[in-house]
Parts: structure tokens; C-alpha cells; sequence
């Protein structure tokens, strides 16, 4: 399940304005690389919607099946917001609304998938 946490408003290449949902995925518990150390995160994406600003506020708070998932992309830089240094990327995370489709790396990587050929 993905949570809706908020809206924002945008513009598409024409100049017209739109809205969008930004979502929250659930908790999830990752050990840092530096300290060993746990933490609590949780993965976050957003959707265009047909909405106006007054049906997204409403949505706020509203849960939606699904999950959102990390996905490799071309490199791409990003600005940290709390310090503003600028980042390589590779990855960004989607919604998916249909989770238990098998993505084409589980297939690959699947047990069933892993026989070796004497």
C-alpha cells in the first residue's frame, strides 16, 4: 500500500497547469553501508492526475494499492536539499499498481530460472 501525503502543482510544455499526487511507500528498515547501522526510510514518487486542487487536498491521507519501486534510469544529476551539493543518480522510484507482476529481473533471476545444464 502507498499513502497520497500530498499534491503539487505543475506545468506541462505548453504552460498549462496540472496537478500531481506524491505518494509515500511503507516503512522500510535499510542498514547503512558506513555505520552498519539500521534505519527507517520510506521510498517516495508522484502521479499525474485529472484532479483539481480541491479533489487532490481531499485525497490527502487516502490509500492506494500498490507499491513504489526503485528502477534504474540513465545517470541524471541531483541537488541534495539539505546541503545542495550536486549528486550523480541512477535510479528513480515509480508507482506500481500492480506489484505481484513479476518484473522481467525476477523472472531472470528466479529459482525456477537458475537449472544448470550438465
Amino acid at each position: 500500500m502507498v499513502s497520497i501525503i500530498s499534491y503539487s502543482k505543475r506545468a506541462n510544455a505548453e504552460g498549462k497547469d496540472f496537478f500531481a499526487l506524491n505518494l509515500m511507500g511503507g516503512v522500510e528498515l535499510v542498514k547503512s553501508s558506513k555505520t552498519g547501522n539500521f534505519y527507517a526510510t520510506a521510498w517516495k514518487s508522484s502521479i499525474t492526475c485529472t484532479f483539481n486542487e480541491e479533489i487532490c487536498k481531499s485525497l490527502v491521507g487516502t490509500k492506494l494499492p500498490g507499491t513504489v519501486q526503485k528502477i534504474a534510469c540513465e545517470p541524471y544529476e541531483y541537488a541534495l536539499p539539505s546541503t545542495g551539493e550536486i549528486v550523480m543518480l541512477t535510479h528513480k522510484y515509480l508507482f506500481n499498481p500492480s506489484p505481484n507482476t513479476a518484473t522481467i529481473e525476477e523472472v531472470i533471476f528466479s529459482p525456477e530460472m537458475a537449472t544448470v545444464q550438465a
